[in-house]
């Protein structure tokens, strides 16, 4: 599976968007970020599907644009007018050529979901590598309206029980890419979310 961050160039606040290449291509989260879609077209001719991590603005806001360029089938968890298919905890999508399992992991957002194959997390905002509060290791902020910290650790701690020792790529909704032993950075973004402290000084 290749994997390349398709809003990385982005002059505006938007999320990762995912391009996974293989037999099904799939975008795992659209961006905000104006002319994503033409940046997936200097990839790909074809867009298989678009898998939503949350229906926040900075990971759905070109979602119009993306079905529109290419008409792919749409997966999340929550409703959408785009929804061409609906997650839940337990079920297995297809990114790429991986098989991945959907882990429902609100706290951030309820309808958030992490994708979790055998080699590969794709973590959304539940679990990031770095992200300005803390490296190697941080969780999504819970301080907003809708967002709970209680409800954040419960859905880490289920992740880490889906997730095998052997996953070696995390690829988050903010920060770095990370390649190495993901289990280990999942268990500190764990241990400082259960310290209950404000992640950012003016929580």
């Amino acid at each position: 599976m290749h994997v390349t961050t398709v809003t990385a160039d982005a002059d505006t606040f938007t999320c990762n968007a995912y391009l996974a290449l293989d037999d099904t291509p799939t975008l795992v989260d659209a961006g905000a970020m104006p002319g994503v879609e033409d940046v997936v077209r200097e990839h790909t001719d074809t867009l298989d599907r678009v898998v939503l991590t949350h229906q926040h603005g900075d990971h759905v806001a070109e979602l119009d644009a993306v079905v529109e360029a290419f008409d792919p089938d749409v997966y999340a968890y929550a409703d959408h007018p785009h929804r061409t298919h609906e997650l839940a905890d337990g079920d297995t999508v297809t990114v790429a050529d991986e098989s991945f399992e959907v882990v429902h992991t609100p706290g951030h957002a309820d309808d958030h979901v992490s994708l979790v194959s055998d080699t590969s997390l794709f973590s959304g905002d539940v679990v990031v590598h770095d992200d300005g509060a803390f490296d190697d290791g941080s969780f999504g902020r819970t301080d907003m309206p809708g967002q709970d910290r209680e409800t954040l650790i419960e859905s880490i701690q289920r992740l880490l029980s889906r997730m095998d020792d052997a996953v070696e790529h995390m690829y988050s909704g903010h920060g770095d890419t990370f390649h190495g032993d993901v289990r280990a950075v999942v268990e500190r973004a764990l241990e400082r979310a259960e310290r209950r402290e404000p992640k950012y000084p003016d929580e």
